[in-house]
């Protein structure tokens, strides 16, 4: 059977270190050969985008069902390209996901059922990574409290929400792994690592679905 390209997601709390950890995945996957594209959620470059950055900057005011809804258009916008990457063979690393979005607005009382609904029938990971981190570890780390969700109580309930959808997406087939965000950044990167390799050559069988069983046909 002819593989694709891996799809992988790098979840974890506001200051986990995601980015710099998503940047250093890409670099040991082009240094190992792989072919490799970094997406980052939300993408700020599109229209959809550009209204996102704007209400995180807290530049602008949106309701939360709205702010929410335009979250999931934001990664709807790039699905094909995700799935057309990973058929050719390219290995797609994402920087947040759905499960961000779920995370967030949950943690702000929207109902967790009404949060997941739109990112239903997304492509879905091979292999999700939460980079796990205190929020009070995380709120030592440079540039905390710049965006509107960096708030110590925020991040602990969005962390607790994180907790469910990994226990719930690993039922359905997802592998969820949390990682230690809390060690030094060398020791995270390896670990990271460990987890990506088997998947570095490629993965067998077609793109699998988020949420399967809550598609309505």
């Amino acid at each position: 059977m002819v593989k694709r390209g891996a799809f992988i997601v790098i979840e974890g709390l506001d200051r986990s270190g995601k980015s710099t950890q998503t940047s250093l995945l890409r670099a040991n996957l082009e240094a190992a050969g792989i072919p490799t594209e970094l997406i980052k959620f939300p993408d700020r470059t599109t229209a959809i985008g550009q209204m996102i950055d704007s209400y995180l900057k807290s530049q602008s005011d949106l309701d939360d069902h709205v702010i929410h809804l335009l979250f999931s258009a934001n990664r709807w916008e790039l699905a094909s390209t995700i799935e057309k990457l990973l058929t050719s063979g390219t290995t797609v690393i994402c920087d947040r996901y759905a499960f961000s979005g779920i995370a967030f607005s949950a943690s702000k009382g929207l109902p967790y059922e009404w949060c997941r609904a739109p990112d239903v029938s997304l492509p879905a990971p091979d292999l999700a990574l939460f980079l796990q981190i205190t929020p009070e570890a995380a709120k030592a780390r440079g540039g905390y409290g710049e965006e509107r969700y960096e708030r110590e109580e925020m991040q602990r309930s969005v962390g607790e929400i994180f907790h469910r959808i990994g226990a719930e997406i690993a039922s359905e087939g997802v592998r969820w792994v949390a990682v230690d965000a809390g060690h030094e950044r060398d020791q995270v990167e390896e670990d990271i690592w460990m987890f990506v390799k088997p998947l570095a050559q490629g993965v067998e069988g077609p793109i699998r679905r988020l949420w399967p069983d809550k598609i309505r046909v």
